[in-house]
């Protein structure tokens, strides 16, 4: 009668080789412990607070052809009917009170862009 034969791989580097089945099935099963991962607790939060609502942007608006401080601390609405009299994009220079450094910080030209191209959409705000 004819063998059967099986590759083995249970090797150790040295390659798979062919082994009859029988004395395959004469080896014991080898049983492996099962592979566990244990966490650990996390600990309780604190409740959170919730975030303080944001506070309006606050703008302040310089000429730059007569180098003078057209209106501070005004709102967006007033920000932009100040915008409406200017000429171009580049006539005015525009800042946004920043609460955490306490400084006012100028707005880039692709901002101050934006904000050229929301001028007479807006209704009119008295300078505040």
């Amino acid at each position: 009668m004819a063998k059967t034969w099986v590759l083995d791989t249970e090797t150790k580097g040295t390659g798979a080789h062919m082994v009859p089945l029988e004395k395959l099935l004469q080896q014991p099963a080898k049983e492996r412990d099962l592979a566990t991962i244990t966490l650990a607790p996390q600990p309780s939060r604190d409740p959170v607070e919730p975030p303080e609502p944001p506070v309006p942007l606050r703008f302040k608006v310089v000429d730059v052809l007569g180098a003078r401080e057209l209106a501070r601390d005004i709102s967006l609405r007033a920000a932009l009917g100040l915008l409406e009299d200017m000429s171009t994009v580049l006539d005015a220079r525009v800042y946004v009170w920043m609460p955490i450094p306490r400084r006012w910080r100028l707005l880039t030209l692709d901002e101050q862009k934006l904000l050229w191209q929301f001028r007479g959409r807006a209704p009119a705000a008295p300078v505040s």
